[in-house]
């Protein structure tokens, strides 16, 4: 899966406005760098986690959602989570499992959170209402801040480009927000030709996705070996690694989303399974 990590990582991304820091150790004894501990701090702070996997064959599942929400528990408790965001492969190839993963795990996260299938989810929009109580593609309104949820996946786990009319008019009703961040499992663009079978080609999403300046990045997950940042234009495209299954990067984590009072944009990803220890370095 090594060629799959042909993705950029960077320091500042000065046209949208979003400051990207380093992957990062959770609960590692070395020094951290110093988050703000209060919420009063931020307009919104989130995490995004993908990619559970729950029942995949030959894993320990249980543990994969186990650690999830032990970690963003102490994350809350530590520096105040508003919301969570599940994008995606929360089961494999058993979404009679769903409801389970909801009851048993979900629903002992500390905060609000929302889900959308990724293709091992095997969901359309029936069973995802029947589930979670929303369809598979869906806007969420948090004040000067909107999200725009949408499935990319069939029931057979075949890979789609989102519903180009729903993500129209649910942008367009959110084109006077400070900002929108849009949330799609699979990406909907191929960067590298060796990736035709990871990634979907979507040029009309992309366009569109361009077309609204207040859109200030784009969350995938799918590929467990990425976790960092690449671009369509200047448009970011986050992923944020696993926190199950059975590859990807060597550790399980999910990514932190900061927006200040100001509306400046923080985010990194978090090393929380210490496997291995990321930047660290002898002299």
């Amino acid at each position: 899966m090594s060629n799959r990590r042909n993705f950029i990582k960077t320091g500042v991304i000065g046209a949208v406005g979003l400051n990207l820091l380093p992957a990062i150790n959770s609960f590692a004894n070395e020094a951290q760098p110093v988050r703000p501990a209060t919420a009063e701090k931020f307009k919104l702070r989130f995490a995004i986690a993908s990619d559970g996997h729950y029942a995949q064959p030959d894993t320990d599942s249980d543990k994969f959602y186990g650690d999830l929400v032990k970690w963003l528990n102490k994350e809350h408790a530590d520096n105040h989570l508003d919301m969570v965001i599940i994008n995606g492969d929360l089961v494999h190839n058993r979404p009679d499992l769903l409801k389970k993963v909801k009851e048993t795990y979900l629903d002992k996260l500390p905060t609000p959170y929302y889900t959308i299938p990724g293709n091992h989810d095997f969901a359309d929009a029936a069973v995802w209402k029947s589930v979670f109580g929303y369809e598979d593609k869906y806007a969420v309104d948090k004040g000067d801040i909107g999200f725009v949820f949408a499935n990319t996946a069939d029931t057979k786990g075949g890979y789609v480009c989102p519903d180009y009319n729903f993500m129209k008019a649910s942008l367009d009703a959110y084109k006077d927000k400070k900002m929108v961040f849009v949330i799609l499992h699979i990406a909907p663009h191929i960067w590298n030709p060796e990736e035709k079978g990871t990634f979907v080609d979507c040029p009309e999403i992309v366009a569109l996705l361009h077309s609204y300046p207040n859109i200030k990045a784009v969350f995938h997950g799918h590929d467990h070996s990425l976790d960092g940042i690449r671009y369509t234009g200047k448009l970011p495209h986050l992923f944020d690694s696993h926190f199950g299954g059975s590859w990807g990067t060597d550790y399980k984590g999910y990514r932190i989303v900061e927006v200040t009072l100001d509306n400046k944009i923080t985010t990194y990803q978090v090393n929380a399974s210490q496997n291995p220890i990321l930047n660290t370095n002898k002299l």
